[in-house]
């Protein structure tokens, strides 16, 4: 792999704990030194492509530490990204929203439709007048 030049994209992965979604940050390259890389966002990374002892990928280290990568872009990890940041979406909507009756049902009835309904069986009726 060839050392990085002025317009090469790149991105880096984070994660808060194990069970915390990807979380892709992008940024390009805006200038280069003797042996750093200094991105739009600020980050400096040196210059010279390393294979990860992480997971063996190619990328670049930040200068100030060894153990974080920034990686090509690639249409592949774009597409990553968008998915990753979408679940991201749904479950910050999720996670801050309270359901009335009203969009229960809906939302089960979605469900129903779909016919992805499981656990134990569900009375209907009794149901609908919890929610009215």
């Amino acid at each position: 792999m060839e050392d990085l030049k002025v317009g090469d994209k790149l991105y880096n992965v984070s994660q808060n704990g194990f069970g915390d979604f990807f979380r892709y940050s992008f940024s390009e390259v805006v200038r280069l030194t003797k042996t750093l890389a200094v991105l739009d966002n600020g980050e400096r990374l040196r210059n010279k492509p390393v294979r990860s002892l992480i997971n063996g990928d190619i990328g670049f280290a930040l200068a100030s530490n060894k153990w974080v990568y920034w990686h090509m872009v690639s249409s592949e990890i774009e597409q990553l990204a968008q998915e990753e940041k979408e679940k991201i979406v749904i479950n910050d909507w999720f996670k801050d929203r309270i359901f009335s009756g009203p969009e229960k049902r809906m939302i089960y009835n979605l469900f129903k439709e779909k016919g992805i309904l499981k656990g134990a069986d569900i009375n209907l009726e009794k149901t609908i007048e919890l929610f009215k």
